[in-house]
């Protein structure tokens, strides 16, 4: 059997030098009757390996309950069956733009500064899901009957932490749970991110997106020998809810590449196709040079601005990379696949009937429980979704200003059964004061956990408390809806409608659509909608908000049927009246 080893300058494959030409496809932003499409994309733009992270909170929601976690080995085997290699980069924490860096809320909760470090009880939870998941991966390492080259210890640590305690003990982990194909780091090209990332005997490799040999200068300060490659070319950038959108020019992108494989090295390409964040899984990052600012949530496409976009199609940027990467290539590159099929015609979805939000977290929300200060979403048990807290202000008293501390994200405030206002972070103080007594509802809604930067984990929901001037309240009662609540079809159609016009308009809607002749990829419009999210046949297909620069989601084409399909949306600020399908 043929061996991939780390040599002293190159990668060896059966004893001869070759080059990794590596693309990032995240199997979890894919549907998974399209992976086969979008590998076969990335090996018509000239790559050989395909990067893939795998998010923690995505197969383990809460302890012990595993979900799924075979998908990683099925997408290991359509990566062998496309003929290429495979690069799987396992965390525990993977940042990639994803709610909470990939770790799972009850993690974060319950030991807060104490991941991605030495403390027993973090390093308990990942060896049970190590445990669980490694064999996913060592079954189909390269000397065996899969495609998998090379495992990632950790990830971006250097830009985190300096516990090499900490990272020894997982490349050891690693190693005993079977892993026998090289493990790497991945850092920025900085010395205190190599210093703090790099593992002694371990493949060092840099993060960057341009200035290739200044940054391969910065590596070799630090390991003069060994294979040289970009684990993460920033081909494009990600975008955030209320900005402008983020684009990369193809040509300084395509020359970028370039520099990098003049240089001898290997690349993988972050992103060559970056998929879309369905189910509400969009993390968020920190402002500042220190990513400690304010919150800025990240979008529900991970189009990316990669060479390949979130439809599947190729760019402007595929075909400029393409001729660089021809010339690398062994051999003629193979032909760019069809564009998969489209939705033949636009569509509109028909009257739509609707459930108050109340309604829609009393049927499947969990219990309500009382509690003398506001407990976090950790505490709740909520990953993605939102909490119901219900407090009273005593009377009678005079109108005071109404505050909360410690609000993440975003909360729309009722007084007595009328909107009062919406508060956030940075604007905590309701605009009118609150006499007593009163009913105070707030209705908190997560954006995203942070995925980067020092506020990794940091807890969602009320994290301080609600003062009526300078005054707590207390004895909090409070109730939480996840998301995955709206897994279960029987129960979200079992919720009893009301006639529209009554309420304030939040809750939950559905509609029925036609799909007649062509069934394929659509996007899904909602003009003048506020916020919330979007099910198309019981897919979530992520969260939807009017302040763009999104403003529209993508709907892949399994999801869809010939015939009826059902929508529903959950509207948590302003509803709108126009739900519409159109071909991508």
């Amino acid at each position: 059997m043929a061996e991939f080893r780390v040599g002293e300058d190159d990668f060896e494959w059966d004893g001869r030098p070759v080059r990794l030409l590596s693309g990032a496809l995240h199997y979890f932003r894919v549907h998974e009757e399209q992976w086969g499409h979008r590998l076969a994309m990335l090996r018509a733009l000239g790559l050989n390996c395909v990067e893939t992270y795998v998010p923690w909170n995505v197969h383990e929601p809460r302890p012990g309950e595993f979900r799924d976690v075979e998908r990683v080995g099925r997408f290991l085997d359509a990566v062998r069956a496309a003929g290429m290699w495979a690069i799987v980069r396992p965390g525990p924490y993977i940042c990639a733009e994803w709610e909470n860096g990939g770790l799972p809320h009850w993690v974060t909760g319950s030991l807060g500064a104490r991941v991605r470090t030495r403390d027993a009880e973090f390093l308990a939870a990942v060896t049970r899901w190590f445990g669980v998941l490694l064999p996913q991966i060592t079954e189909r390492q390269i000397d065996g009957p899969g495609p998998v080259v090379m495992v990632q210890v950790e990830n971006e640590y250097g830009s985190y932490g300096s516990d090499a305690v900490y990272l020894r003990h997982l490349a050891g982990m690693l190693s005993d749970l079977g892993v026998r194909v090289p493990l790497f780091t991945s850092d920025g090209p900085e010395d205190h991110m190599l210093t703090g990332g790099s593992v002694p005997d371990v493949l060092a490799t840099v993060n960057f997106g341009s200035q290739a040999r200044a940054g391969f200068d910065a590596l070799r300060r630090h390991r003069p020998r060994g294979p040289l490659m970009c684990m993460e070319f920033w081909c494009g950038w990600f975008d955030h809810w209320g900005a402008e959108r983020v684009s990369r020019d193809a040509v300084d992108a395509a020359g970028a590449l370039r520099e990098i494989l003049e240089c001898g090295a290997s690349v993988n390409l972050y992103m060559a196709f970056g998929g879309t964040s369905f189910a509400g899984w969009s993390g968020a990052n920190r402002a500042g040079e220190l990513h400690d600012g304010v919150l800025e949530p990240d979008v529900t496409s991970y189009d990316y601005g990669a060479p390949v976009d979130e439809y599947g199609r190729p760019t402007e940027k595929f075909r400029l990379m393409r001729e660089v990467l021809a010339r690398y290539a062994e051999g003629p590159l193979p032909p760019v696949p069809e564009a998969a099929p489209v939705l033949g015609a636009p569509v509109a979805v028909g009257p739509l009937e609707w459930v108050p939000l109340a309604a829609v977290l009393a049927g499947l929300g969990g219990p309500e429980s009382v509690h003398a200060v506001p407990p976090t979403f950790e505490e709740l048990d909520v990953d993605r979704g939102l909490v119901r807290y219900v407090c009273e202000v005593p009377g009678p008293r005079e109108p005071y200003e109404l505050r909360v501390r410690g609000l993440r994200d975003l909360a729309v405030v009722e007084v007595d059964g009328v909107r009062a206002g919406v508060l956030t972070e940075d604007a905590a103080v309701l605009p009118v004061p609150v006499p007593g007594p009163a009913r105070v509802e707030l209705w908190v809604e997560s954006l995203g956990r942070v995925n980067y930067g020092p506020r990794l984990g940091e807890a969602k929901g009320i994290t301080g408390g609600v003062l009526h001037e300078r005054q707590y309240l207390h004895g909090v009662r409070a109730r939480g809806l996840r998301l995955d609540a709206f897994d279960d079809a029987g129960r979200v159609r079992a919720l009893a409608p009301v006639p529209m016009g009554e309420g304030d308009g939040r809750g939950l809607y559905r509609g029925v659509f036609e799909v007649r002749g062509a069934v394929g990829d659509a996007v899904v419009e909602v003009p003048g909608w506020g916020r919330g999210f979007l099910w198309v046949n019981g897919v979530n297909l992520g969260r939807y908000w009017a302040v763009g620069p999104q403003t529209g989601l993508y709907v892949p084409g399994p999801v869809l049927r010939e015939g009826a399909n059902e929508v529903w949306l959950l509207e948590l600020d302003s509803p709108g009246s126009t739900v519409a399908f159109r071909p991508v």
